[in-house]
């Protein structure tokens, strides 16, 4: 276990690593001058050269990129040009705000899909099963801006019973979390399905359920126990996709999160928070897949034999 986790660390270290140096590249060689964006109107050749010599664009590519690796090692991500505070802090700020969105749509995805799942895979190949399976290939097939806009116009216009945007109670955080859901559920739904189909049908569920063992038990801890690693993985994966920002539910929902906020670093090419941005997401994304890995032999005391073998 240590070697394995000191090898895990050393490959997420290096793909954080070679994350922030691909972003770096991708926003300095793409179209665009950042001084323009902060220029006062009519700004002259010597102001915009004054900008660009302040944020320290002036300097060859070469240049910048060794300053920017010696402050990242020194834990300096840089002052974000919009905001006038280090970016770091600027990132941390709103991070909690994507946190809360991530988990509150996840435990509904959990919660919902997983039972819905076994649901189709008893009844599978049957009516019941196929008004379900229409209904979760609609919910995967929807935008999630169409979505946001719908329960918008329902449930913030026709009759406002929850706010449109921002995170000042508890209530707005209900139509963000069901709309970024909807989709998760989707695709979680079916997944299982899959997998329970192919358990419920595997030799050992015939053994047990010769035995005497009952529908329930052989459903929900044989069947599902043995789903329980690709039901993880996919949890696992969604969730780190979600701590980096859903871009458009956040916009179209006015959420204070990463996300938002990453669109407006771009619009105002702040190169600072941009990679302080990929830094803090990609790193949380990192270690959620590193606790995924890790819970494998808990769920399947195969992987941990395998591994001893």
């Amino acid at each position: 276990m240590p070697i394995y986790l000191a090898r895990r660390l050393g490959q997420s270290l290096l793909t954080v690593f070679l994350t922030l140096t691909t972003v770096f590249l991708l926003v300095r060689l793409a179209p665009g001058d950042p001084a323009a964006a902060y220029a006062p109107p009519f700004a002259s050749s010597a102001d915009l050269a004054r900008i660009r010599a302040e944020f320290g664009l002036d300097d060859p590519l070469f240049t910048q990129y060794g300053i920017f690796l010696r402050d990242l090692f020194t834990g300096n991500l840089g002052t974000s040009y919009s905001f006038h505070a280090p970016a770091f802090d600027v990132v941390m700020d709103r991070m909690p705000y994507t946190v809360t969105l991530a988990v509150a749509a996840l435990a509904v995805t959990t919660l919902v899909a997983v039972p819905l799942g076994v649901w189709m895979a008893r009844r599978a190949d049957t009516k019941r099963e196929l008004g379900a399976n229409v209904m979760t290939i609609a919910g995967q097939s929807m935008p999630d801006f169409w979505t946001g806009v719908m329960l918008l116009t329902v449930f913030a216009v026709l009759f406002p019973v929850l706010p449109a945007s921002g995170f000042t109670t508890w209530s707005g955080l209900v139509l963000p979390t069901i709309t970024v859901a909807v989709l998760q559920l989707a695709l979680v739904s079916r997944l299982v399905r899959r997998e329970m189909v192919s358990a419920l049908t595997s030799p050992y569920v015939t053994v047990a359920r010769s035995r005497g063992v009952s529908e329930r038990a052989l459903t929900w801890r044989y069947a599902l126990g043995n789903s329980g690693v690709p039901l993880l993985t996919a949890l696992g994966t969604r969730f780190a996709a979600l701590l980096n920002g859903v871009v458009v539910v956040e916009v179209v929902f006015g959420w204070p999160g990463v996300g938002s906020l990453v669109v407006r670093a771009l619009e105002t090419r702040d190169y600072p928070l941009i990679q302080a941005t990929v830094l803090v997401t990609a790193t949380l994304a990192i270690l959620v897949q590193l606790l995924v890995d890790l819970a494998y032999p808990l769920l399947d005391p195969r992987v941990r034999l395998g591994k001893a073998a």
